[in-house]
């Protein structure tokens, strides 16, 4: 990407970003798409094409049987840097139903289904008060579904910051029952009620403030040409690769790597990598309750 572009408004920087989009992902552009997407005139979806034509001359060029932009063969990213990440979750936002297809800037979904996630009954006013907790700084009194009781109980938290297991969603609270920092999963959280000015910071909370760094190989069992798979699937280099993790966050990030238990307990196929990281250095924080 070339940063002496001049700079642009918003809204044309957008749509330029859009053309450069649709011709990476998609090979193709024309008005129609820039008309559909912004809901501009002719004469404007025009003028955006002929502008990215000046700016990046060996980008596209106009294809007079399709009738269509294509991407040119000395393509180069001038405005939008590929990103393969950003197009697979939008991908999955579509399938999902969390980004509705108007507002999606990919034109041809190929096929797509992803392993089912079981839904979590989370309340949204539940999620509201917990946010708002946080942005003011309050102690929340939260009737909440522990597993270690049979009951619910209504107990006050101080929540400073919301976090994901990969699965499910809690807050990072200070507990004043336990007088300790916990995850608070947030579809545990039956009602809430009280609120009340918190003396607690997130400056307090050791485990959500210090990072850990875990190491991962590939198995050593594995052939050598399996370990090269590994290492490109986990963007290893010299077969190595390091996560960064807040101390907080280690429980969860270990099991979904399926580093919670002896890598020897698996086949070296389905276990794939092993952690490097003594595990002096993973005294693991305390989970959700």
């Amino acid at each position: 990407m070339d940063n002496s572009k001049p700079e642009l408004r918003w809204g044309v920087a957008q749509r330029l970003e859009f053309i450069e989009f649709r011709l990476f992902w998609e090979g193709h552009v024309n008005r129609s798409d820039l008309m559909g997407q912004f809901g501009l005139s002719v004469n404007q979806a025009s003028a955006d094409l002929n502008r990215y034509m000046d700016l990046a001359p060996d980008n596209m060029v106009y294809d007079k049987s399709a009738r269509t932009y294509v991407r040119g063969p000395d393509y180069a990213a001038q405005f939008l840097k590929p990103d393969a990440s950003r197009y697979l979750a939008q991908l999955r936002s579509l399938a999902d139903g969390l980004m509705d297809s108007d507002d999606a800037w990919i034109a041809e979904r190929p096929a797509y289904d992803a392993a089912p996630t079981p839904a979590r009954d989370m309340n949204p006013v539940t999620l509201r008060s917990v946010v708002g907790a946080i942005r003011r700084s309050e102690t929340i009194e939260v009737k909440y579904q522990s597993l270690s009781r049979p009951e619910p109980s209504w107990r006050w938290i101080a929540p400073h910051a919301i976090g994901f297991d990969g699965f499910r969603w809690h807050t990072r609270a200070f507990c004043k029952t336990d007088e300790a920092f916990k995850d608070f999963f947030l579809s545990r959280i039956l009602q809430t009620r009280g609120v009340e000015a918190s003396g607690t910071t997130d400056a307090a909370d050791a485990d959500w403030q210090e990072h850990v760094t875990l190491e991962i190989a590939p198995h050593p069992e594995l052939s050598e040409n399996q370990k090269k798979v590994i290492a490109l699937d986990y963007g290893m280099r010299d077969g190595r690769a390091k996560i960064k993790v807040r101390r907080a966050l280690l429980y969860y990030a270990l099991k979904r790597l399926g580093l919670d238990t002896d890598p020897g307990a698996r086949k070296p196929q389905d276990q794939q990598i092993i952690l490097l990281t003594p595990h002096t250095e993973l005294n693991r924080a305390e989970t959700g309750v």
